[in-house]
């Protein structure tokens, strides 16, 4: 199952196990079982720290638990973790034997520190890029704290709990069987709606805080190069981010981050994370910024107020946080958001297996999307403003060859419609015509382009009729002392790499700015 290559990196890996444990696995005669006795097979033959059983009874199958001998640690996962998925059991292995987290100590301790019983299932699906931050965190957990347990289950594979759970959405998040969250969430996420008094505390350290020579607003490519050019002129740097990593978390396969030949956006995230924190840079996570208030006057503070209460000031800012997935906006869209509307086809797809689909927009993304789609899903409609697709010749191409796909052009959106638990029909109406059509299916996929996020500084620096930060040459906004870069800016081709060079100017010329008001 693994290749050469493959086993010869997992075994370096699993020379760093100090501590013996066992696989305890639930097997019955099936394919799947099969393909994951050798799975399992193939890995303790790797080590001599980690024992194979196959007496398991969980209710799942095939599933599998990670014990240390005489404990139950609690973390088990209930399929085959192999696709963006390998890197969880890689690290559950890891951990499972003794070996460290990276994860900052306050954090461990706040996770040792939580009392009650907690059981967490997670839904994943094996092309979720964001599924495996909230594996990995759950299964950190378990093994840092004998109150929680977790579960990782592959939803493609146990189809009769997804469609009984109606999760249309991975990774999903369920705490001793409630709902507990959906989408990408890290430890300290998970943690602070477990200890609802964590924030406050947070929002209180920070607000506390001296004040910044360089306040980076953001965590995406450009606020992570700008936090590293800062840095670099020993100047005091802090960056406030709702997510490190922004949008880049959200992307599949990157191809064009040039001396980078091929990577995933979440691998690019952690490295830019990294980068800066070799530097001496303050990151505060899980901060939304809210509010802007410039400087009075010269040689005067910004303060950036945030969501959670907390409030920073600087000498200078660079505001870099990026843009969301523009949405259509039509009714029961927001109603049926994760019940059926979904944004990332990679993560979501494969829960609509057998099922009909629709893919809003015909630009390279939503021709992407349907075209990965068509090998899931029973049949694909993409639907597009426009009287023709504008995505790269190639992709219409491959779309046009595809048996289960129909392409509608020249319609408009209307309404998502349901049975008040989930999508069950869309309406768009003939752009030509004005007919009203609609179109019975289970998933509705937005593929419509970027909004910048930048509703939070309107009235405080000139933005452009798209709403986006207007800059100079030298990433300055109308603000003397306020900098902006990235994706929220008017600098066009939003693209990663231009994104790095626009926060390194950008910082540069908040260092020069310094240099001259002080």
């Amino acid at each position: 199952m693994l290749d050469a290559n493959l086993k010869t990196q997992l075994q370096a890996y699993l020379q760093k196990v100090t501590q013996p444990f066992e696989i305890v696995a639930t097997l019955d005669d099936s394919d799947k079982s099969r393909e994951l006795l050798g799975l399992l097979q193939e890995i303790v033959g790797l080590s001599d720290k980690i024992a194979l059983k196959t007496d398991g009874r969980d209710s799942r199958v095939p599933s599998f638990s990670l014990n240390r001998p005489g404990a139950d640690i609690g973390l088990r996962f209930a399929g085959i973790p192999l696709g963006h998925e390998f890197t969880s059991l890689v690290l559950a292995l890891l951990q499972v034997g003794g070996h460290p987290s990276r994860l900052a100590q306050e954090v461990i301790e706040q996770i040792q520190g939580l009392e009650g019983d907690f059981h967490f299932e997670s839904y994943f699906s094996l092309s979720c890029q964001n599924c495996p931050d909230v594996v990995q965190a759950l299964n950190l957990m378990a093994v840092l704290n004998p109150k929680i347990r977790h579960v990782a289950i592959d939803g493609a594979l146990f189809q009769d709990e997804v469609e009984a759970r109606q999760i249309m959405s991975v990774p999903s998040i369920y705490l001793n069987g409630e709902p507990f969250g959906q989408g990408r969430m890290d430890a300290e996420q998970i943690l602070a709606k477990l200890d609802t008094g964590a924030s406050a505390r947070e929002a209180e350290k920070m607000s506390a805080k001296t004040a910044f020579d360089v306040l980076v607003v953001g965590g995406g490519p450009a606020g992570a190069a700008a936090a590293i050019y800062a840095a670099r002129k020993g100047i005091r740097t802090g960056v406030a981010a709702e997510r490190f990593g922004g949008q880049v978390l959200d992307t599949m396969a990157i191809e064009n981050f040039i001396s980078v030949q091929e990577t995933e956006g979440p691998k690019l995230a952690r490295a830019l994370e990294e980068h800066v924190r070799q530097y001496d840079v303050d990151i505060m996570n899980l901060q939304r910024a809210s509010a802007l208030i410039p400087a009075s006057g010269a040689g005067g503070l910004h303060e950036v107020r945030f969501d959670s209460g907390a409030s920073l000031k600087a000498k200078t800012l660079i505001l870099a946080t990026g843009a969301r997935w523009r949405e259509m906006n039509v009714p029961g869209e927001q109603e049926y958001r994760g019940r059926g509307v979904a944004y990332c086809p990679h993560c979501d797809g494969p829960l609509f297996k057998g099922k009909r689909v629709a893919v809003i927009g015909g630009g390279n993304s939503g021709v992407e999307a349907a075209i990965d789609l068509a090998g899931i899903v029973a049949h694909v409609t993409l639907i597009e403003f426009d009287d023709k697709l504008r995505a790269d010749a190639v992709l219409q191409n491959k779309l046009a060859s595809l048996a289960n796909v129909r392409v509608i052009k020249s319609a408009l959106t209307t309404e998502v419609k349901g049975d008040g638990q989930k999508v069950n029909a869309l309406v768009y109406r003939d752009r030509d015509s004005d007919e009203l059509h609609e179109i019975e299916l289970e998933g509705i996929f937005v593929q419509i382009g970027l909004l910048p996020n930048s509703d939070w500084l309107k009235g405080v620096v000139e933005l452009s009729p798209r709403g986006e930060v207007i800059v100079d040459s030298r990433g300055e906004t109308s603000v003397p002392g306020i900098f902006a870069a990235g994706d929220v800016t008017t600098v066009p081709y939003k693209q990663i790499v231009i994104a790095v060079g626009e926060g390194a100017k950008a910082s540069l010329g908040a260092f020069d700015h310094l240099i001259r008001s002080t």
